[in-house]
């Protein structure tokens, strides 16, 4: 998931930019002033920083210049309420990707969030070897699964073929993608990572095929959609298991022979887009129970790669914790040299739910508390795991075998829904007091939707 820093003193900005960003599945974290946001930006680590002239203590210009000094990679977009042309001029000399003029339309916006993230992403390239230089992102790793996934990427990266990438939350679906991406003959050309789950369904159809003016209720312009900017580029459509029935038909269209009509058109239109797509559901049972369609499955399926858990191969830990640290020793300016053989014992004990970005979240935590030359449990905060994995699992259906027993005996009519419900509720809850309340994070932590813990948060 993205994260973008927004930086204004007035609160109610702040509320609002989380509020139309966050609907688009960004997490959206936010300070006051400039001191604020360069403590949070070494912290946090966003890909985006959005952020006021006007503010007190530390001015934007100037927290501007500093972000830039420290963190010379980082996409900064200044706002204001004034434009003025030496503002501008300014910001922009001093690195500043672009400026935003209070107030904005909220579709400008989310168009220049899209392209200021999307220019980044298309700039980093993805690597697999092991070089001094990472400038770039890295896939780390020499497990034998691992191995074959690099054979996989070779093969398909050059041919125009759709590729469908299969795995867990966290097992770096959009990295895989992406490396096809920058070994293909369209390297050259857009790529554009859509999430299927971070957009509302009633608007998700116009995102990717745009509208004409007037095609419903505040339809005041046209819009160009999301395969028609993609034009001979390549479109990596994550969480495809949540697109909705309705809208597969449309997109089987595009598959098969390329065109697609805007809402409210009645032209064809002919777009040349490679397609990425990628799920962490069971598409076959979605196609079993009507959730997906067969024949849109069957054109996804030419070329099927699949990610493994980070607990399936738990030989490529150290090298991911080596690399970790290597990256945020130069992110926080720091000298850590390893991490403690006692910590990747627990690292490679540990069960991995959030796979290689959960282990990259602890280990960047760890980095900012860590005041000695070696990584420990205590800097990351992390709770021993002392057995292996399958002694855990164990563990966890001692205690539902006697929570079930314990329902069983008191009956009822309902008790497989009450049990069911209960479970869930009290699943929800725990994720939600563990990510501090984020729905974001809480959905990603589930292996959900936003709109889908949504829904159940309303209903219980």
């Amino acid at each position: 998931m993205d994260k973008i820093l927004v930086v204004d003193d007035e609160k109610g900005v702040c509320y609002s930019f989380r509020k139309i960003l966050g609907r688009r599945g960004y997490d959206v974290i936010t300070a006051n002033n400039g001191l604020e946001a360069i403590e949070k930006a070494g912290r946090e680590n966003p890909c985006l920083v959005i952020m006021d002239v006007t503010m007190p203590k530390m001015d934007g210009l100037e927290t501007l210049r500093k972000l830039k000094s420290l963190y010379p990679g980082l996409t900064i977009i200044m706002m204001t309420a004034f434009s003025t042309s030496e503002r501008a001029i300014t910001a922009m000399k001093h690195g500043a990707y672009d400026y935003l003029t209070k107030p904005f339309d909220n579709t400008r916006l989310i168009s220049l969030v899209e392209k200021a993230i999307m220019d980044k992403k298309i700039s980093t390239p993805v690597t697999f070897d092991e070089t001094e230089n990472e400038q770039g992102d890295r896939i780390i790793g020499k497990s034998p699964l691992l191995l074959d996934i690099y054979k996989k990427v070779g093969q398909v990266a050059g041919r125009d073929v759709t590729v469908l990438l299969r795995g867990e939350t966290g097992t770096g679906k959009e990295l895989i993608a992406r490396a096809i991406y920058h070994h293909s003959k369209r390297v050259n050309k857009p790529f554009l990572p859509v999430n299927c789950a971070a957009i509302p369904e009633a608007l998700l159809e116009s995102e990717l095929f745009g509208y004409e003016k007037g095609a419903f209720t505040g339809a005041d312009n046209r819009k160009i959609g999301k395969f028609e900017q993609c034009d001979t580029g390549t479109m990596f459509l994550d969480e495809i298991g949540d697109m909705p029935l309705s809208l597969q038909a449309k997109w089987l269209r595009v598959l098969q022979d390329g065109y697609f009509q805007r809402i409210g058109g009645k032209d064809s239109i002919k777009s040349d887009v490679r397609i990425i797509a990628a799920t962490n559901k069971n598409l076959e049972e979605l196609r079993d129970n009507g959730k997906f369609r067969d024949d849109l499955y069957w054109r996804l399926n030419v070329v099927s790669i699949v990610i493994p858990p980070l607990r399936e191969r738990r030989e490529d830990i150290a090298d991911l914790v080596k690399y970790f640290i290597r990256r945020f020793n130069r992110e926080f300016e720091k000298d850590v040299k390893a991490a403690s053989h006692e910590l990747i014992e627990e690292f490679e004990n540990y069960y991995w739910p959030g796979n290689v970005r959960e282990l990259q979240s602890i280990i960047q935590r760890g980095m900012v508390l860590c005041q000695s030359d070696f990584l420990s449990s205590d800097d990351c905060e992390w709770p021993a795991q002392t057995g292996p994995a399958e002694a855990k699992t164990k563990d966890i259906e001692t205690i539902l075998s006697d929570a079930a027993n314990e329902l069983l005996q008191r009956g009822g009519a309902n008790i497989y829904k009450e049990a069911v419900s209960m479970f869930e509720r009290f699943l929800i809850k725990k994720a939600l007091e563990i990510n501090k309340e984020n729905q974001a994070l809480t959905a990603r932590m589930l292996g959900i939707s936003r709109n889908t813990l949504k829904a159940k948060l309303d209903k219980n």
